[in-house]
């Protein structure tokens, strides 16, 4: 396993669709795997193929508490067959906006298919924090950030937070 580096925004790859996976075979294992690595090292409770510059379907997601044996599921392709007309609002940060958080609102539970890292194809009922993991992956796939879901000027605030300091790092000496 490898960690790969995290795409940080604003960045315009982090606003592509990702592409289906025709298969889940050594590759995409490989990807998922050094995904996982990635996210646990970050840390972080969720990681989308995009922000380490994979424009596949692929999403891993971990939402088990510190002291909690990991619950990791790999999922390619997943997509929400169902979603609860109960809404729930959870303050949302995300590896690609390091240090910036708000709060956005979402289904409470969600039923969602996906093909697991044996390519076989699964469902899971998600309820609570896994739901909002899972959701706020799945954006990351169609090319949405966290921030959209919030006001413009809450959103522009924070991007132009994360410009800033891409600048700054960029011109510091090494």
């Amino acid at each position: 396993m490898a960690e790969l580096p995290i795409i940080v925004a604003p960045d315009p790859r982090l606003a592509r669709p990702a592409k289906p996976v025709a298969k889940v075979d050594d590759s995409i294992r490989k990807l998922m795997n050094d995904m996982l690595e990635t996210m646990y090292l970050a840390p972080g409770i969720g990681l989308a193929a995009p922000q380490v510059g994979v424009l596949k379907r692929v999403i891993v997601v971990d939402c088990a508490k510190a002291d909690d044996k990991p619950k990791p599921y790999k999922m390619a392709n997943p997509e929400i067959l169902w979603q609860s007309e109960d809404m729930m609002v959870q303050s949302e940060g995300c590896l690609s906006l390091p240090e910036h958080y708000a709060d956005v609102e979402r289904p409470a539970e969600v039923r969602v298919r996906y093909v697991d890292e044996q390519n076989e194809i699964r469902e899971l009922h998600a309820k609570g924090l896994l739901a909002t993991c899972i959701q706020h992956e799945i954006d990351h796939l169609e090319g949405v950030l966290f921030v959209d879901h919030i006001s413009t000027l809450k959103r522009g605030i924070i991007l132009r937070k994360l410009a800033k300091t891409k600048r700054l790092n960029a011109s510091a000496p090494v």
